[in-house]
């Protein structure tokens, strides 16, 4: 076990291998198992049941519910949620007889992505800030930044502003967040920014 920082929390029935990073003010609820290498920022939260592999990178304020597993190759940045029973991967053609360690792809998930309950993330996919991926959808490909996508494969259904809003575009492609009021700009090449500063950035 490593020597156990007093500024997070671990449960007493997690696992922490010896030489795991922790941020201050993380917690680390029952039966989690969080491996040598990996890397959880300050403020983060793992629910019950949480594998953590080897070289899995999490930012700050990252959220991870119950019954979730992030093998070798996903880097969170900060502010992500990930709901519970979400799936991720890190190997697009696995068979039991052949080994490929050596051909993890990386899942990089942007400053904060949702994900849903029970969603699949194939390795390999980027998905942009404030991407919102719908519960049960299975992602093959990358999520363009504040895209709402859903669906088996999952598409791009519509977009989600950065406090989780769906976004309605006038004639000349600008939406604003009902909660917010952070001004939102739909680009001709179908990318959108929002053109309010972000005041957690």
């Amino acid at each position: 076990m490593p020597k156990k920082a007093p500024e997070y929390f671990a449960h007493s029935t997690a696992v922490l291998d010896e030489g795991c990073r922790i941020g201050a003010g993380t917690r680390i609820w029952h039966f989690c198992h969080i491996s040598a290498g990996a890397e959880i920022g300050e403020d983060c939260t793992l629910g019950q049941n949480v594998f953590v592999a080897d070289d899995v990178r999490l930012g700050r304020n990252v959220k991870v519910q119950n019954n979730v597993s992030l093998y070798t190759g996903v880097e969170c940045a900060d502010d992500v949620f990930i709901g519970p029973s979400a799936v991720f991967t890190n190997v697009v053609n696995p068979r039991a007889a052949v080994v490929r360690r050596h051909e993890y792809q990386p899942t990089k998930l942007g400053r904060g992505v949702s994900i849903g309950a029970n969603a699949t993330i194939v390795c390999g996919v980027t998905l942009g800030e404030y991407a919102f991926v719908g519960a049960g959808a299975v992602v093959t490909k990358d999520v363009p930044a504040y895209a709402l996508v859903f669906g088996n494969p999952a598409k791009r259904r519509g977009w989600m502003s950065r406090l989780g809003h769906t976004l309605q575009f006038d004639a000349h492609g600008y939406a604003s967040c009902p909660e917010s009021g952070e001004v939102y700009s739909l680009g001709r090449s179908g990318t959108l920014t929002c053109i309010t500063p972000d005041p957690n950035a």
